[in-house]
């Protein structure tokens, strides 16, 4: 007997998320497309605003009706913060399982959602029942939940990294540094100065120091791991390229390391999306273009007692459009690689 197809809904189907989602999905051997919504394109042909899906998307953008979202199996949204979560309520009660690659429900503490995001969440009781979908670390609760928060690029790469080393206790938890670096895709599809080509393009500049709202979702992540309390410097920097998230990340031993390339190992062994490359290994950003996969390698500088782990993947797959679907196919009971084994572009 065939297994019945998923039906799967975008809402903003127009950003660099969501063409990525519609790469993906496109590919996938058990999804069926059937709505993208984008207010200002209704009507408008997918392939006639991304010519690289012709002859794989014939759907046209349409309205963000409830009724249409409601039928699916499945809603994305690649939105926003702030729109998803005035529409889950709605569509959960109706059985539609709801991913998020916005910040709607990754933050569980709604003060510091409301202090970073700058407005009240709708939801509450929604976002209290939703699950942060890190599957490397959520995955059983990932399995059964109605509502994911998809996970930031930065956080993905950040927290990834830091994970082996918090679970062993081996690192002072106060002292905690994230030096991050993304492509200009991370700002989003919408003309900005900042990302103008003349702006950016040889260049490279620190930003968001003081703050950036990955911080809370990093902290939070990382709080997970480990019962010490975190301390976190997290700086931000814009890359004068297209894709890509480099996080090099430093901590302090407080205890024994033992062999931290086998504690790497271990931990990520049978992860199917987590590369821990061999020692003296750089991961570069070019080797997961494309690909739903985090590259990661660690090392113990001059074998004193900082820990240095270089973690890489692509800010638009694994790092947002491409752990969503790692995500959906856990809630739909798929393969967790079904639509995701694409090799990364090299050069």
């Amino acid at each position: 007997m065939n297994k019945p197809r998923i039906k799967v809904g975008i809402v903003g189907g127009t950003g660099y998320t969501g063409v990525e989602l519609l790469r993906l999905l496109a590919q996938h051997p058990d999804v069926d497309l059937a709505a993208i919504t984008s207010r200002t394109e209704a009507g408008m042909k997918v392939a006639q605003m991304f010519p690289s899906l012709r002859g794989r998307v014939d759907l046209a953008f349409s309205e963000p009706s409830l009724d249409v979202l409601g039928a699916c199996d499945v809603v994305f949204f690649a939105t926003p913060h702030g729109v998803a979560m005035k529409q889950t309520p709605e569509l959960i009660a109706r059985g539609v399982k709801v991913i998020d690659l916005g910040a709607d429900f990754r933050l569980k503490d709604l003060a510091a959602f409301e202090k970073w995001y700058g407005m009240p969440h709708s939801c509450p009781e929604v976002l209290e029942e939703s699950v942060y979908g890190l599957p490397e670390v959520n995955r059983e609760a990932i399995r059964t939940a109605r509502v994911i928060g998809n996970p930031g690029c930065y956080p993905t790469a950040v927290q990834l990294g830091f994970l082996p080393l918090l679970k062993a206790g081996l690192i002072d938890t106060a002292r905690l540094v994230a030096d991050a670096k993304s492509g200009v895709s991370g700002a989003g599809r919408k003309a900005e100065v900042h990302t103008l080509f003349a702006e950016a393009g040889e260049s490279f500049k620190a930003y968001g120091v003081n703050g950036h709202r990955h911080l809370p979702e990093i902290a939070q992540g990382l709080a997970g791991m480990t019962p010490e309390k975190i301390g976190l410097t997290f700086v931000p920097h814009l890359l004068p390229m297209i894709r890509g998230i480099h996080a090099t990340l430093y901590g302090t031993l407080v205890k024994d390391a033992g062999d931290l390339q086998a504690l790497y190992e271990s931990t990520y062994a049978g992860e199917p999306f987590v590369d821990v490359m061999p020692p003296g290994s750089t991961p570069e950003t070019r080797s997961v273009k494309g690909a739903n996969t985090c590259r990661i390698a660690i090392y113990r500088p001059q074998g004193g007692d900082t820990v240095v782990v270089l973690s890489v993947i692509d800010n638009l797959v694994k790092g947002a459009a491409g752990q969503a679907v790692q995500n959906m196919n856990l809630m739909c009971g798929l393969p967790e690689t079904a639509g995701l084994t694409q090799i990364a572009l090299l050069p």
